[in-house]
């Protein structure tokens, strides 16, 4: 009998992911603003990035694949897609950097050489370090190239809530693996960061569970000087001391998030928009995947939100995509968010295992959108 549940068991691990449809008729964006499929067969679809040709690759978690999409005739759909790597742990990390492709899987990085070349028959993973953490838990590591040619690196806290050397940070390092070092401090787990204009660094960062619904915040974090510290696990959302490790400590001693994201919400993927395809007032608006909680009595996340930024200042934050929660059940979990260079975006849906680009087409009689921004409030 036990041998059979064994059986049972193994069957059940090997058999396919059973993944959500989507359901883009739920989906409500701005006026003018349009959501297609872009591919439906990207299972647990996790960071993007664009290659120097336009190719599109995608990292996934439990399928241990990274994908290569296409589109050849320039429809706005892939129509081909490749498995460029597979057999890898958790490679939900990419970045591009001069025809290479680098790829997470937890305590390895691993670089595709001149990739796009060999999409039909890509080449054997080359090493460039297997001396990163090896946790599981918040393992998963998120890859960007930062303005001065480094691959950031975060090492997540491998805990809910805990104190351990050499955890809750991000990295960067040289493309070999070479020179690591401390970019900011105090991260639990950060899946998200980019670049402004100005070369500052913004990156999401998830809060700690079991505190109630509404307590702590996940955070969106502004790195204006190397070894900033966040709070984490002394204080959290800048205002709140853990009630385990933060007795003695003071918030003030912390940098405080640049804008309180909201409990549990997941925020994970976030790029700025560079684009001229969509409205002016959404020029350097910062885009962000919220993955969407699980430590909650009800809901919250399962979005795409905006936040505009003027200087180092958030003015506002509001829904951008919404509709992959449904009452207290969700269809879609987004992941990450992608500008492309004909503008439109792209957006990964991890539980769909879906690839969807936004676009916009100027409603009839709409006022032109020409004007400047005007400071609003960020709103919850």
């Amino acid at each position: 009998m036990r041998a059979s549940l064994i059986t049972i068991l193994g069957l059940m691990a090997l058999a396919p992911a059973a993944y959500a449809k989507p359901e883009l008729d739920k989906l409500t964006l701005p006026p003018g603003f349009h959501i297609a499929i872009y591919s439906d067969k990207v299972p647990d679809a996790r960071e993007i990035t664009i290659g120097g040709h336009g190719t599109v690759f995608v990292g996934s978690s439990d399928t241990g694949k990274v994908y290569a999409l296409t589109d050849s005739d320039g429809s706005g759909k892939a129509d081909k897609v490749r498995v460029v790597a597979s057999g890898l742990t958790q490679p939900i990390g990419i970045a591009f950097k001069g025809g290479d492709l680098y790829i997470s899987a937890i305590s390895r990085i691993v670089v595709l050489r001149d990739i796009e070349s060999h999409l039909d028959d890509p080449p054997k993973p080359e090493l460039v370090t297997d001396k990163l953490t090896r946790d599981t838990q918040h393992g998963g590591k998120y890859l960007a190239f930062g303005p001065d040619g480094k691959l950031y690196v975060p090492i997540g806290a491998p805990c809910n809530v805990c104190d351990q050397k050499g955890y809750a940070k991000l990295t960067r390092m040289n493309t070999d693996g070479s020179g690591v070092e401390d970019v900011a401090l105090g991260l639990r787990n950060t899946v998200g960061f980019t670049w402004n204009q100005d070369g500052t660094l913004w990156l999401t960062d998830n809060g700690r569970d079991m505190m109630g619904d509404d307590l702590p915040s996940d955070e969106l974090n502004h790195v204006t000087k190397p070894g900033q510290h966040f709070g984490f696990p002394y204080c959290h959302q800048g205002d709140t001391l853990d009630p385990d490790f933060g007795k003695g400590k003071n918030c003030a001693d912390y940098t405080p998030p640049a804008l309180k994201l909201g409990a549990h919400v997941a925020a994970l993927g976030l790029r700025f928009y560079e684009g001229k395809a969509f409205p002016s007032d959404y020029r350097q608006v910062l885009f962000i995947a919220e993955h969407g909680s699980w430590n909650r009595s009800t809901k919250s996340g399962y979005r795409v939100m905006s936040v505009d930024i003027q200087g180092d200042r958030v003015s506002d934050y509001k829904v951008f995509i919404d509709g992959f929660q449904q009452g207290e059940q969700a269809w879609g979990r987004p992941v990450d968010v992608q500008p492309l260079a004909d503008g439109s975006l792209l957006v990964s849906d991890e539980l769909a295992g879906a690839i969807y680009r936004v676009t916009y087409t100027k409603p009839p009689g709409a006022p032109k959108t020409d004007a400047p921004k005007t400071g609003k409030k960020p709103g919850k």
